[in-house]
């Protein structure tokens, strides 16, 4: 015990002597709740523009009066503290809208992903007990299955809501001649969402208890592998946005915008591109989709003091789309990247390229996300690494074996972490809780190391989940679909190398006696029953798949064998 403690001191040692001037390790954290932040600034700046999306702009008065607005409708509509409900919008003044009245009536946020099919949806609705979903018109007919069986209430809203007039009416008229469009039929539990009440609505948020209401359930793969929704309290939230806060120095904030295109239902896009700049006054331009890289950069060519968090996947496709053009992102001052590891070469190539340094945290789900934050000043820089443990935020390794033995410096182990942000734990899942949270620490299923200046190596995932384009992508979810097909014996998917989003998804399939399946018809399968980034995009069939003495499927070994041939 003598020496874990000696450990983690000399840790603690290097982490004060060598963090950026100016940062404080340790931050004394008001106890509050997510809707108070929106108060706040809409007191200190009631005027100042908070949202701009396609063409319209609202101030932060008016983006509170919305939701407030949003917040009695929800009551009017049976809504309740406690209440679970699913947000299945994309970026959007919408998203933002309904994600902070449902926080302030005291219900809890389910984030489900628009791309999701049915039978994903119905998977998150029934494993959280949500039976409301606030979606877009849209996306209805994904949704409408569900109504009666998961759901009790659709609520739909308009993207055209949020149009300024010439727009709205090019995008009416382009509806009308949509082929296709399904039809809704609306009643007292499908609504169509109006602005509920003209002028300022005065009744006060519900009675939270910020450290223990539950504000989001955000679904991942945790350590464990199959989905499951971490618990993510008010105060889990707050305590990220002030430890983001501390960690970026005051000139990236003051007069600065974000630009926010990585999806708002990933809780790396929610809390870098929705709740930091929120809580900083900052104005937000919403882009609804992250692929649209032209205009990405045609909107940091307009902006003025840009930040802008991304995902590897974005960089790659913004460097090529530059073609060269070292001056597109002039307006540009700091880039996030996350939710996936950063290929050094690709960080080195586009900042040569753009002269701007790409900030790299590290996180997960269960801790809201970040974790860790590589400096903004370069001199404190150190390649390859995803710089030391943000403010408030322990970290220490211990033996892969056991998790028990708190390993040395320069020494591999699984990383654990400590700190306010930390989840509550799995929705529903007690086992798969006290697995991943033993006396205070939260256990990543990450490898690494602290080098002997502090810094946190990430090796390699202890776990199988794939990162493709951002998105994690866990095998067992795929391969379950996978083995209800009629024709499979045998599955296992694994993540190889993609020069574009870093990696994708390859099923191995044995064909029970007498079957014929081509790879074209297994991607066909799987576009019914998964979303677009989890389909396997290639396939190999084999005769068997390696196994362990105990039945377990050797990924490594497929994993080798695919890079062997490539």
């Amino acid at each position: 015990m003598e020496d874990e403690t000696s450990i983690l001191q000399h840790m603690e040692e290097l982490w004060k002597k060598n963090y950026p001037g100016g940062i404080r390790r340790e931050l004394s954290i008001p106890e509050r709740t997510l809707y108070s932040v929106l108060q706040d600034v809409v007191l200190r700046n009631p005027n100042k523009i908070s949202l701009k999306f396609i063409g319209k702009q609202y101030t932060f008065s008016e983006l509170k009066d919305m939701v407030d607005d949003a917040a009695e409708f929800l009551k009017a509509n049976g809504i309740k503290p406690s209440d679970r409900v699913g947000i299945m919008l994309p970026n959007s003044p919408a998203y933002v809208i309904m994600f902070f009245a449902i926080c302030k009536i005291g219900a809890v946020v389910v984030q489900i992903n628009p791309l999701y099919t049915s039978f994903e949806i119905s998977n998150e609705l029934s494993d959280s007990g949500s039976d409301v979903i606030i979606t877009l018109d849209d996306f209805y007919e994904r949704v409408a299955t569900l109504y009666k069986k998961y759901l009790n209430k659709i609520i739909i809203c308009k993207i055209q809501d949020y149009l300024p007039g010439a727009i709205r009416g090019l995008y009416n008229l382009g509806r009308v001649f949509k082929k296709g469009k399904v039809k809704i039929q609306l009643n007292k539990d499908i609504i169509l969402y109006k602005f509920y009440k003209k002028g300022k609505i005065e009744n006060g948020e519900a009675k939270i208890e910020p450290s223990t209401t539950p504000a989001i359930i955000q679904y991942t793969g945790g350590t464990t592998g199959t989905p499951k929704g971490a618990i993510l309290t008010h105060q889990n939230l707050i305590s990220n946005v002030y430890q983001i806060n501390e960690w970026v120095p005051e000139n990236y904030k003051k007069n600065a915008e974000v630009l926010a295109a990585i999806p708002f239902f990933h809780v790396y896009g929610m809390m870098t591109a929705m709740l930091f700049p929120i809580f900083n006054g900052m104005p937000i331009t919403i882009i609804p989709d992250p692929r649209n890289t032209k205009l990405i950069i045609s909107t940091m060519k307009k902006g003025k003091n840009i930040t802008f968090p991304g995902i590897p996947t974005m960089y790659h496709s913004i460097m090529k789309n530059l073609k060269g053009d070292k001056k597109a992102l002039s307006n540009t001052s700091l880039l996030f990247s996350g939710a996936a590891p950063m290929p050094e070469e690709l960080e080195s190539q586009f900042t040569s390229l753009t002269n701007i340094i790409i900030i790299e945290g590290y996180g997960l789900s269960e801790s809201s996300p970040v974790v860790t934050i590589t400096p903004v000043d370069p001199s404190k820089r150190k390649r390859g690494t995803v710089g030391f443990p943000i403010p408030n935020t322990s970290i220490r390794i211990v033996d892969i074996e056991t998790g028990t033995k708190v390993i040395d410096m320069g020494e591999s182990g699984e990383i654990t972490v400590k700190g306010p942000q930390v989840m509550l734990g799995y929705l529903n899942k007690k086992e798969e809780t006290d697995q991943v949270l033993r006396d205070g620490w939260l256990y990543t299923g990450d490898i690494g190391f602290v080098d002997e200046e502090g810094y946190i190596h990430i090796i390699d995932r202890k776990k199988d989940m794939i990162i493709a384009g951002g998105y994690n992508i866990y095998p067992r979810e795929i391969e379950e679909v996978l083995l209800k097909n009629g024709k499979i014996e045998d599955a296992a998917v694994i993540g190889i190398k993609d020069p574009h989003r870093g990696e994708t998804v390859k099923a191995y399939i044995v064909l029970k006696k007498d079957q014929n399946l081509t790879e074209k018809e297994v991607i066909s399968y799987c576009s019914e029953k998964l979303a677009i980034y989890k389909i396997p995009k290639r396939v190999e069939f084999v005769d068997s798949l390696p196994k362990s003495l105990v039945g377990k499927v050797l990924r490594r070994e497929l994993v080798e064998r695919n890079e062997r041939r490539t």
